[in-house]
């Protein structure tokens, strides 16, 4: 087992009522389309495939879809949107669990290799990317840059949302290169606010180059966002494609 933290029941039933802004058809276009692409006419593997917010429709544009998730909570929502046979689900972690075969596309996505909370882990993470993928495949990930330069000195804390409904900001520890997220979202029911935290390891993408070296992948190509749009010094997020050589 990882050092990852496991999703409860009740995390997992909210998930998709509370991801609902990211899981619309119009905002998961660009990342079908890009995944889509990158497939070709061959099969993809999700690392942390959660409630299938991009399994399920990646799968309905006719991509043969196989998924590891470590919550069985997360996967027993999966499975009320589709079955076994259309998109199968294996219980395990993403660094160690292996599946049948090999595949033209592993991808993660949305920040989760930082649930990894160790160096060594992630870097497992790519070799288990590596040893699933047939020559010339492509590891995918998606990846926020960490805002350390919003840091003044003595300030360990970062907001990312502020909105009606929620409030999240991220505290960091530099030395240890790990944060927490925390969240406070108002329940439309009562009014009241939940708190909920979880703790991430952030990575540089220079950083996850040489774990892609490490695992025997190239990098091929960065960019800011599912459109493609060119990778800056000013990019809040990469998304990030290795190969494995043919």
């Amino acid at each position: 087992m990882t050092s990852s933290e496991l999703w409860t029941r009740e995390t997992a039933d909210r998930y998709d009522t509370e991801e609902a802004g990211h899981s619309s058809a119009a905002v998961l276009a660009p990342t079908l389309d890009f995944l889509t692409a990158l497939a070709g006419d061959g099969r993809a593997l999700e690392f942390a495939v959660g409630t299938g917010r991009v399994g399920v429709p990646l799968r309905e544009r006719g991509v043969p879809v196989t998924g590891i998730e470590l919550s069985e909570h997360m996967a027993a929502v999966l499975r009320r949107k589709t079955d076994e046979d259309t998109l199968p689900v294996v219980i395990g972690d993403m660094a160690t669990t292996v599946v049948p075969g090999e595949f033209a596309l592993v991808y993660l996505v949305y920040n989760t290799i930082t649930n990894l909370l160790t160096q060594d882990e992630q870097v497992e993470c790519f070799r288990n990317a590596a040893r699933h993928l047939w020559p010339g495949g492509r590891f995918v990930i998606e990846l926020g840059v960490p805002p350390l330069r919003f840091l003044p000195p003595g300030q360990v804390a970062v907001p990312f949302d502020v909105a009606d409904r929620h409030l999240g900001f991220d505290t960091f520890d530099l030395a240890e290169q790990l944060l927490v997220s925390h969240h406070f979202t108002r329940d439309g029911d009562t009014g009241q606010y939940r708190r909920g935290a979880s703790r991430h390891r952030y990575a540089w993408p220079a950083e996850l180059d040489l774990m892609a070296r490490i695992a025997g992948l190239e990098l091929e190509r960065r960019v800011a966002d599912w459109d493609g749009t060119p990778f800056t010094d000013d990019s809040v997020k990469h998304i990030s494609v290795w190969r494995k050589p043919a």
